[in-house]
Order: structure tokens, then sequence, then C-alpha cells
């Protein structure tokens, strides 16, 4: 399927949609696969997120595989945040009138397909060439919004002209510099992006053993630092900065220094003369997160933006009030997939402890352990307003790109939609109102 470039007065060639009303017994796309299959097209990915990363494994380079399928610690988390779905069930219900459904749901006055959304993963750059806009493209032939990463491998003036008038959020992760802050906050908004999402619980980068085992540090290659080297903040600052020493050349400091180089872009000869791709390296990881912010803040983001304000992080509902009496205008609950504190609390059980308290105040947003459909369903029907979807897309656009990333959304709508219809809800509000069974 081609997706005409905006601009070219062509529309957007969009997917059957599971979420439209429908009176099929079979919704359209799991017809499609079914179709495919009997002409002897198999899908691109794995639809079992066990053989997806497994195949993910196989293929991707170690560098790869490690920061895409790494936690922190042990990664406990990890599994936590996975056996804590099992600790819920779903009760099927018969002889209801499912025949008309609608997923469709509306988030700060926009219109949304659905309530699944692409959560921010940075440094998607280590897994392909283009990585961010190639799922800006997806994320629009899917009709579903995406949440540019702070660390993104393509720019975000580019993923958002890539995207039409699909619905697109900013990451921003709070530099020390508040003149760089305001910066991207500005460019998030004159490209169209409709919410600021601030992730909070990266004021320093988790203990991430696959990683280190490697030595690898993407932002070290220059990779996720497309927003930064694209900021005019971050380059003024470049003129400025003093190289440390760096120990002894070897074969693997000028690999790196190679793939710095032409992440940076530009003459590969005036980058060896003016050593500026090591600078940017240097000074992104001399500012890129602070750890004495405060609540108190957050009244600098509220002077630079119009735009809704959503915090990343959240688990517990001392700080959900905290939030709210700050003037916050979403909560996302979320222990960043289990790559930052090993044995924290499991985001699922934090979502029913911060939608008891938030009340309906604000939307409260949810990520961290979603593989599929089915899990959506259940962080919906404890109270998330919408879902963010991570590793699953990931992993399958560093295996099959663009068309990777669209089957990874379409499944998991599709089963989000049969499960909607067997537990006998037709819409959102009979997803809420589906109580869920604790596993005995």
């Amino acid at each position: 399927m081609k997706t005409q470039m905006p601009g070219t007065g062509e529309r957007f060639r969009t997917l059957k949609s599971p979420t439209m009303q429908h009176v099929d017994s079979v919704p359209p796309y799991q017809r499609e696969l079914y179709q495919r299959g009997a002409r002897g097209h198999k899908p691109r990915v794995p639809l079992h997120f066990d053989q997806l990363q497994e195949r993910a494994r196989q293929q991707f380079s170690a560098r790869a595989f490690a920061y895409v399928a790494g936690g922190a610690g042990q990664e406990t988390t990890q599994f936590a945040n996975r056996l804590a779905f099992e600790d819920w069930c779903i009760q099927p219900k018969m002889l209801r009138d499912v025949s008309v459904r609608s997923l469709k749901t509306t988030i700060f006055g926009k219109e949304w397909r659905s309530p699944l959304m692409l959560s921010p993963v940075g440094a998607l750059g280590l897994l392909r060439e283009q990585a961010d806009a190639l799922v800006a493209r997806a994320a629009a032939r899917c009709r579903t919004p995406m949440v540019f990463s702070n660390q993104a491998s393509v720019q975000m003036e580019t993923c958002a002209a890539l995207m039409g008038d699909s619905p697109r959020w900013f990451q921003l992760y709070w530099s020390k510099s508040n003149e760089l802050v305001a910066s991207l906050v500005s460019r998030a908004e004159a490209c169209g992006c409709e919410a600021i999402v601030v992730t909070l619980d990266t004021p320093l980068l988790g203990w991430r053993p696959r990683d280190l085992q490697l030595g690898s540090l993407p932002f070290a290659r220059a990779i996720g630092l497309a927003q930064y080297l694209s900021d005019p903040v971050f380059q003024s600052y470049l003129d400025e900065v003093q190289l440390r020493p760096s120990g002894p050349i070897t074969l693997a400091a000028l690999e790196v220094f190679y793939q710095a180089c032409r992440n940076y872009g530009g003459s590969l000869w005036q980058n060896l003369r003016t050593r500026r791709p090591l600078k940017a390296v240097q000074q992104f990881v001399d500012i890129y997160s602070r750890t004495d912010l405060l609540w108190s803040d957050l009244k600098f983001l509220r002077k630079h933006t119009r735009l809704p304000i959503v915090l990343k992080g959240i688990l517990c509902a001392e700080d959900a009030r905290l939030a709210l009496d700050a003037g916050m205008d979403g909560i996302w609950v979320s222990n960043h997939g289990g790559r930052q504190v090993d044995g924290a609390r499991t985001s699922l059980n934090a979502l029913v402890e911060v939608v008891a308290e938030v009340r309906g105040a604000v939307p409260v947003f949810f990520d961290s352990g979603i593989r599929a459909g089915a899990d959506v369903f259940k962080a919906l029907a404890l109270g998330a307003t919408a879902v963010g979807l991570g590793r699953p897309f990931a992993l399958a656009l560093g295996l099959a790109g663009e068309e990777g990333v669209v089957e990874v959304i379409e499944n998991t709508l599709t089963e989000l939609d049969l499960t909607m219809a067997f537990a006998g809800c037709c819409d959102l509000e009979g997803i809420r109102g589906h109580r869920l069974l604790r596993n005995e």
C-alpha cells in the first residue's frame, strides 16, 4: 500500500477500519488476513509478541535488540508488568447485540479512530534508516495518533509533514536548559502537535545491563538526537563547547565517531575538522535531563505553551493529586516499560490507584506491558482514557519497516474490537462499564 505525501492533492490511502460501525460477522482486517493466507501470503511480522521478539532477536544487531528488548536491572519490572495483566480476566457475555460497534473517542477536542496511540520510543534509528518517518507514515495510514519522541532519529517537522491532519503529540525530556525546552515546545506547536507529554521518570538513565554489557549508548553515535541537532538553540551552544579528553583512539572509537558524523549530517571533512558531531554528543549528555526538577517548575512550561500538558511516569495517587494541583491537563501512568527502576510497581496496579484518585478530573493515559488488543481492553476497563503501544511497534518497525508498524496497529485494533464484542460491549462506554474479575 502506498501513502501519498501531503501536498500532492491526493488523499491518504487508509486501511478499512475495524473501529467504524459495521454489521459484518468478520471484521474487515481479520477477513483480509484470511484472504491473504488463502493466496499464500503470510503476515510480514508474527502476531504473537513472543514470536515477534524472537524473530527480532535473530535479525536485529546485538545493540539494537538490547536497546528495544532490555529493561532495568534484572528486568523484574518488565516481567511484573505482564503478570499484572494476568491478575485480571474479562467476563465474556452472551446474547448481546454487538452488531454495531465503534471505538471512536475524543481526546482534547480531537476525534480519534480509537483509544490506541503510539507511545514515544527513542533511538529508533538503531533499527532502520528514517525510522521515525516510517512510523509517522504508518500512523497516518492507520489514523492512529503518534507521540513524537524527544529522542527521535528524524526531526519532528519532517514527521509532522508526513502525517497530514492525523493527531500527533510531542514528548518532552526536560533539559537543563529552559531556553532549549521553550524552543522544542515552540517547534512542537508550530508543526501541529496537539499536546506536550512531559516524561518525568528519566531524570537519570536507568541501569540497563543489556546495553551496558555491550557498552552501547545510541546517543554516543548521535542516534536519537534529531530534535537537538535541528534546534537553533542547541546548535548555538556548540560554538562554546570545549571537548573533554576521551582516551586513546581505537578502531572501535573511530567507528563510533564515523557513525556520529554520519548521523549529524553534512560534510565528513567538515565534521572531521570541526569535530562538531562530538561536541553535539557531549553537549547532549551534559544537558539532556534535570535531576533538580520540581513541581513548581511546571509553571514555566505552562507559560510557554497553549497546548494541553500531560505528565508521563505517574505511579501513585500522591503524584496524581500533585499533578491536578499543578493544573495539568492529563496524567500518563507508566513505569517506562520497566526500563528505569528494577522492582518498581506495575503500571496496571498504579492505574487503578490513579484513576480512583483523579475521578475523571483529567484524562488518564496508560502504557507499559501492552502486547495485544486484549491488554488494551483491560486497561480501558480499569479506567484508562487511551492506551500507548510501545515495544510491539518498535520490533515490527525493525523487521518490516512501515508495513510492519501498520500490521501491528491493525492486529491490535482488530483484536480489541473482537474482545469488545465478546464482552458484550459496543463502544468505549461499554468497555469502561465492564467489570473485570480477579483471577482466582
